[in-house]
């Protein structure tokens, strides 16, 4: 992403899928975490002052990071953040319309992971009212 891409609470971003530019809301972690690096260059992870870092070096450099978290992180994988935020999005409680908005999926993946997002929140919810009610069955 360039710098150029962040304004105030909102930044622009290329869904490479879709071939489409999204300006969505940035978060506040987000925002604070950007504000603590340092401009070299036109993009927030430069290969050089002028050009961004590719998705391969990216990638590369996350499958590395991940193998310092064990054999459980195995499973992420770059790709998989999108899902991951859908999931998230989901849990929170945010409408299709609005996880559609974030991430420029289309409605049938959104309807796909928050079954999963949902599935996963009905069972804690459900054993949950059973360590209430005492049952150790």
């Amino acid at each position: 992403m360039r710098w150029d891409q962040f304004n105030g609470e909102y930044m622009t971003v290329v869904d490479e899928k879709g071939d489409q530019e999204l300006e969505v809301y940035c978060p506040t972690f987000l925002r604070e975490y950007i504000a603590t690096l340092s401009v070299a260059g036109s993009h927030l992870i430069p290969k050089n002052l002028r050009e961004p870092l590719g998705y391969d070096a990216v990638e590369k450099a996350f499958r590395k990071w991940r193998e310092t978290l064990g054999d459980r992180a195995k499973r992420f994988t770059l790709h998989g953040l999108r899902k991951a935020a859908i999931i998230e999005l989901a849990e929170a409680g945010s409408t299709d319309a609005e996880i559609q908005a974030v991430t420029g999926q289309s409605a049938e993946m959104v309807a796909y992971y928050r079954m999963k997002a949902s599935r996963r929140a009905l069972s804690r919810t459900a054993q949950m009212r059973r360590d209430q009610n005492g049952n150790r069955t």
